[in-house]
């Protein structure tokens, strides 16, 4: 009995002088560099189980002896998990590795038809794209796969299952060397606002909003509405995605009075999209996973909110990427120097370059915290020209001179053969840049593309806003 009763006297005694001696060793020191260049990563964000450390322009940070492992990632760069055998064996010097994604959309349909897939993963294989932008909440505020959040089965949103487990999904991508992104369609979403008219956005006379699509919109500031998309953020995140990125992350653009739970003034709209995609990257802080957000074209020239809540310099910190649609189509007023953004290829040129240009000019960020969204499909709004191997390649050579982190391709029907990308983008001879200088509003929604139509910027002239269309039907029926 006394053996015993010292026996454990002896052991508490040795875990206190564990615990002691490892609280009183020096904190380690890590460096966070370039793999390829072994410069310092001014921009990463390093986090630590829970918490973020405040980011150091030198890359040096300290952490306590006791962390079990370090996450670790930045703009233009592969997120990395450092465990704490590594950090030793590294000296500290935690390397990453230079990645420019370059997705392809497919819709909810699309990833389940071998017909739609199969062509994108050919282009993968043979090196025209090295990611995928995946449905997982749809524009009609559908959950593909199997979720586990009660509120989705409350509401009617489990109606169709094209993707059977967003684990296996993701592991099969990266089994092939695919970059994932989940989309989220976030506050267009029918079955919420239908199912819960109290979350719902309204109008004057107390009636639903809806859009002219005629899809219904939720409240920004409803607690509920966003714990709900986090929630799905969450999923993916936990499925492994490399990115969760939240489309239609704003108020709609609407001549009608609007009604919600907070303000609608311009610092109330930016208020409740900031502070959403804020709640948002909180939540994915223990998954080391990319948060981005679309933004629409004409928010790199327009000094305010566009009248939805986006505005670029409050958008810019609260995601790693930021994601502007610069379809050519979609910038109906054109932009300085560019009246008709479709005439030449210069032109095409400009209108992604010039918006790049602009975004960096303003905000003072990392130009690769920018990864626009380019024209697949065929222009609807000027000259109804086809988008080719040339038209391709010139707005990712735009985007590349830019120096941003890559490109995505929108095509709502996920046809992407054909425009040069299987053996990589044709050549095509740098047009002449020219210095932007103010800026317009912006245009109209695409037939097939999901950009819509903003406000004009305060200090142009009123244009007749026309009717946005109706989506695009589904790329195929699911199985």
């Amino acid at each position: 009995m006394r053996f015993r009763r010292l026996s454990s006297i002896l052991l508490c005694t040795l875990l206190v002088t564990l615990a002691a001696t490892a609280e009183d060793k020096p904190p380690v020191a890590i460096h966070a560099v370039d793999a390829v260049t072994n410069a310092a990563i001014p921009d990463a964000t390093v986090t630590l189980g829970s918490n973020v450390l405040p980011p150091q322009t030198t890359g040096d940070y300290s952490i306590p002896a006791t962390a079990q492992q370090v996450m670790l990632r930045a703009p233009g760069y592969k997120a990395v998990t450092f465990s704490a055998a590594q950090i030793t064996s590294l000296k500290g010097k935690l390397a990453l590795t230079p990645f420019e994604v370059r997705s392809l959309y497919i819709t909810e349909y699309g990833i389940n038809s071998a017909a739609l897939r199969d062509p994108i993963l050919r282009i993968i294989r043979a090196g025209g794209a090295n990611s995928l932008t995946i449905n997982i909440k749809t524009d009609y505020g559908l959950l593909d796969y199997p979720s586990q959040i009660p509120l989705a089965q409350q509401i009617g949103a489990r109606k169709m299952t094209t993707i059977h487990s967003l684990t296996d999904l993701v592991n099969a991508g990266h089994a092939q060397g695919i970059y994932m992104i989940a989309r989220i369609v976030t506050f267009k979403d029918t079955p919420l606002a239908t199912a819960h008219p109290e979350y719902a956005i309204h109008l004057a006379n107390g009636e639903l909003f809806y859009d002219h699509s005629h899809l219904a919109w939720v409240d920004p500031w409803r607690k509920e509405v966003r714990a709900y998309d986090i929630a799905v953020a969450v999923e993916a995140a936990k499925a492994g995605f490399d990115e969760v990125q939240f489309d239609y992350v704003r108020f709609p653009d609407s001549t009608s009075k609007l009604i919600v739970s907070g303000p609608t003034d311009e610092a109330g709209r930016v208020k409740a999209i900031t502070s959403f995609l804020a709640d948002a990257h909180k939540a994915l802080i223990p998954y080391n996973v990319f948060q981005s957000a679309d933004i629409f074209g004409y928010d790199s020239w327009n000094n305010n909110d566009t009248g939805i809540g986006q505005h670029l310099e409050d958008i810019v910190p609260a995601v790693d990427y930021v994601c502007p649609m610069l379809y050519p189509s979609g910038f109906r007023y054109g932009i300085p120097g560019h009246p008709k953004p479709m005439d030449t290829l210069d032109d095409i040129y400009s209108i992604i370059r010039e918006s790049l240009d602009k975004s960096v000019e303003r905000t003072h960020a990392n130009p690769k915290k920018f990864r626009p969204w380019l024209q697949a499909f065929r222009d609807y709004a000027f000259q109804h020209r086809i988008y080719g191997p040339e038209e391709i390649a010139i707005q990712v050579k735009a985007s590349k001179d830019a120096k941003s982190s890559g490109w995505s391709l929108w095509n709502a029907r996920n046809v992407y053969s054909g425009i040069g990308l299987a053996g990589g983008p044709a050549a095509v001879a740098k047009p002449k840049a020219t210095k932007p200088a103010g800026g317009k509003a912006d245009a109209a929604k695409p037939a097939d593309s999901k950009s819509a139509s903003p406000k004009p910027a305060d200090n142009q002239p009123e244009a007749k806003k026309p009717s946005e269309p109706k989506p695009a039907p589904p790329a195929a029926k699911p199985s």
